[in-house]
């Protein structure tokens, strides 16, 4: 069995927040007590957090649903109630967070214990005392919690290597791994393919060091899922050279210029970012008959190519390729893994004119949707007709009425939020 989980699709809920309470101090000595009730407490949030010791997702495969706990309700006599404990979800270091809705990047996770709130557990509904004001000393209302938020997430692990080892399939990359750093991957003579990424440390005599990923062997057609397609190539991404590994030897009766097109050809067809990263051509197994001219006519169809050879049944040429990619590695900097607009951090700014809700008609039914409309209804006690008049004025100071009238709502009209329907009155 795979231990290597390294993609997966989760819904998870953030705690709702604690309702707010409707209470007033009733004691005999204190007239006009006036309203007590406290607030609720905060749900929990959702908290994915990064742990450097671990290597895949196995953990979340079996999470199919993250749940954050409901804050405390408020109390009488002031008393709020105590948030909920937040979430704590550990990750390895370069899992990437995706809203599944919007395809936006909720997160990169890079660096020890670097974490992100992946949904937001709800605030705590107020209680009546927070409504005092001058106007009405004695509110008989409170709020129910904020509902926390649901997302279904993509979680996908781009492991973190300065240099990716590239290439068909059984061109040699386990082995030159195994021949460069302490890393132990599964080589064997018979034909197949690295079936999950393998990293190594790379140490230098000078000092330098850098961490190296054989990746799972590409075929053509894996920039369209084919065989491991994106598997190997959501890796790549992640790392600062490709170091390119051509069977200069022709063992399997290939053509090294034409395995180079087809992975440089997959490599474009997946991303562009990919294709312009600094890439280092591998000739491999040198020490075979044909290695020497396939080599030459290698560097007449690609002269721009930075080339170095190696064999690991000589034991040639491995100092030379780990000083070439350290030096390479010391000249180029870490680009970010994704653009601004990628991120769901990015602020879009909304004409001021643009209503925070729909109206559409169904049937003979006026449908109201938006967030923040969706949000109050579910915030408000409808068994206080003081919560149900501000609801209403609520609405009506969102521009829900106006709307409504110019779409041609009339009075005894059926509107609906969420799964209720109300009667439109003017």
């Amino acid at each position: 069995m795979d231990m290597f989980v390294d993609e997966l699709t989760i819904k998870v809920e953030a705690g709702k927040g604690g309702d707010g309470c409707t209470s007033f101090r009733r004691e005999w000595c204190v007239p006009m007590g006036g309203p007590d009730g406290g607030n609720g407490g905060k749900g929990a949030s959702i908290i994915f957090q990064v742990d450097k010791g671990l290597k895949t997702l196995i953990d979340l495969r079996y999470m199919k649903i993250i749940k954050g706990k409901k804050g405390e309700n408020g109390k009488g006599s002031n008393r709020n109630g105590a948030n909920a404990e937040d979430v704590i979800i550990k990750v390895p270091e370069g899992t990437t967070v995706v809203d599944a809705n919007t395809n936006l990047v909720i997160a990169d996770l890079v660096g020890e214990n670097r974490e992100v709130v992946v949904a937001r557990g709800g605030r705590g509904g107020r209680g009546n005392t927070a409504f005092r004001t001058q106007n009405d000393t004695a509110p008989k209302f409170s709020e129910l919690g904020e509902p926390g938020e649901e997302k279904v997430l993509k979680v996908e692990l781009k492991m973190i290597a300065d240099v990716g080892l590239v290439g068909l399939p059984s061109v040699g990359k386990s082995t030159i791994l195994s021949m460069i750093s302490a890393a132990t991957p599964k080589i064997a003579s018979y034909h197949f393919t690295t079936l999950s990424p393998n990293l190594g440390v790379v140490k230098l005599r000078d000092g330098r060091s850098f961490v190296m990923a054989d990746l799972p062997g590409l075929i053509e057609g894996a920039s369209e899922g084919v065989g491991l397609g994106h598997k190997f190539l959501r890796h790549a991404m992640r790392t600062r050279i490709l170091a390119h590994v051509i069977d200069m030897g022709a063992e399997e009766g290939r053509n090294p210029m034409d395995d180079y097109k087809v992975i440089r050809d997959e490599i474009e067809a997946y991303s562009e970012k990919l294709a312009l990263k600094k890439e280092i051509v591998i000739a491999n197994k040198m020490d075979l008959e044909n290695a020497e001219s396939n080599l030459e006519a290698f560097k007449k169809t690609y002269p721009d190519a930075l080339i170095v050879e190696v064999s690991s049944v000589t034991n040639t040429g491995f100092d030379t390729l780990m000083k070439t990619l350290a030096d390479t590695l010391d000249m180029i900097g870490n680009d970010p893994l994704y653009t601004e607009e990628e991120m769901a951090s990015h602020v879009t700014y909304k004409f001021k004119n643009e209503r925070p809700f729909t109206i559409t008609k169904v049937d003979d039914v006026w449908v109201l949707e938006g967030q923040e409309l969706e949000k109050l209804f579910k915030m408000t006690r409808f068994d206080e007709s003081d919560a149900v008049l501000r609801f209403a004025r609520k609405l009506k100071g969102m521009g829900v009425d106006e709307e409504l009238e110019r779409l041609g709502a009339k009075p005894g009209d059926e509107v609906q939020i969420c799964d209720y329907i109300f009667e439109f009155k003017e």
